[in-house]
């Protein structure tokens, strides 16, 4: 079967569609959305974020070395959607999506109070590449909504609901197909 071929893109999709708060010291708080974030690194915890120098976001997180990753669900959506199109320089985009701004534990950005999950990261490297800039971080602290921690003190991420975006839209993540190892488990 021959296959068509087209000019070198990112076409590695769904990545996570995730809301990142920043705030330089006596200024209002701020949101990015980022779809280019990812896991990096276990031991010690890091992930990246990719940012274009242009955005509103970029000189902060430059200037202060720290953000926020806020995991979003159905229900933040708009407001990622929104963060992601509308600049910080025009608009306070907590007040707009009428979100709350919630005190972290190890950096001075604060986190989404409506995100189930807040990954605090301090930055360690920043790379210049090209269109965007990445920036790989400690994961310092991680706060999540209690609503979804059961009696036996497990957390159950899998029924948040998570959004992930792809070519352009947004997608709820949805049907369990499998898990790690489950290829090569004996069967019972």
């Amino acid at each position: 079967m021959a296959r068509e071929y087209w000019k070198p893109g990112n076409m590695l999709y769904p990545v996570p569609a995730v809301m990142v708060s920043c705030q330089r010291p006596g200024e209002k708080p701020n949101i990015i959305t980022i779809a280019w974030a990812g896991t990096v690194c276990s031991d010690p915890a890091m992930l990246s974020i990719s940012v274009r120098k242009e955005r509103y976001s970029y000189d902060i997180i430059c200037e202060t070395g720290e953000f926020v990753v806020n995991l979003n669900t159905k229900e933040l959506t708009r407001a990622t959607d929104y963060c992601g199109v509308k600049s910080g320089r025009d608009v306070d985009k907590f007040a707009a999506m009428h979100l709350t701004p919630s005190v972290s534990k190890t950096v001075a950005a604060p986190g989404i109070a409506e995100s189930p999950v807040s990954l605090e990261c301090k930055v360690t490297q920043k790379i210049e590449l090209g269109s965007h800039v990445l920036f790989l971080a400690e994961v310092t602290a991680v706060s999540v909504d209690p609503a979804y921690m059961d009696g036996k003190g497990k957390f159950h991420l899998n029924d948040l609901g998570l959004v992930a975006y792809s070519h352009g839209e947004y997608f709820e993540l949805g049907e369990k197909i499998g898990k790690f190892g489950y290829s090569v488990q004996k069967k019972k």
